[in-house]
């Protein structure tokens, strides 16, 4: 019995996979140095135009933003989408508050966790799938001073036992 090699993709079909994939354009590298997250959600966002022409330039910055729940909505604050530049007068504002598309589920509970003490709603990565704008948000507890030193020191000590462990096998 003669075993089939799987057909090769059409370019149809690579095409519709390259536009499915997810192409990311901001994250907050320093996220998980200064929180601990605990759970995560894919929120749609809402774009004017040349917001959207400036991340597909991509430019973006999500260090400094955070998510605000207000009447039942959330909102995110504080990241900054600079001004496309071929705009005219109709470009936005880089810093304006962006209105977050959650269901009301996951609004209720957002909003219930952030009464707890010391958890925020923050913003991980900016990025497109099937052409529309999504921010992964997650609900994270701040660290300490001594917990990022022992996390850093964590992560060192793995490094170095990973080097360790190669040097070993070569020979």
């Amino acid at each position: 019995m003669a075993v089939q090699k799987p057909a090769k993709p059409t370019v149809a079909e690579r095409a519709k996979a390259a536009a499915s994939a997810k192409k990311v354009i901001a994250r907050n590298k320093k996220a998980y140095h200064e929180y601990s997250v605990e759970d995560t959600f894919e929120a749609g966002i809402v774009l004017t135009g040349t917001e959207v022409k400036a991340l597909r330039a991509g430019r973006a910055s999500l260090s400094d933003g955070w998510v605000e729940i207000d009447g039942g909505e959330a909102w995110l604050q504080g990241v900054n989408i600079p001004e496309y530049a071929q705009g005219t007068w109709t470009n936005h504002a880089p810093k304006r508050k962006r209105k977050l598309l959650l269901h009301t589920v996951e609004i209720a509970k957002l909003w219930q966790r952030t009464r707890e003490k010391g958890l925020t709603v923050i913003p991980l990565e900016l990025y497109f799938v099937n052409g529309r704008a999504k921010v992964e948000i997650a609900l994270a507890r701040g660290k300490a001073e001594w917990d990022k030193r022992e996390t850093l020191r964590r992560k060192q000590d793995d490094r170095e036992a990973q080097r360790a462990m190669r040097e070993a096998n070569k020979r």
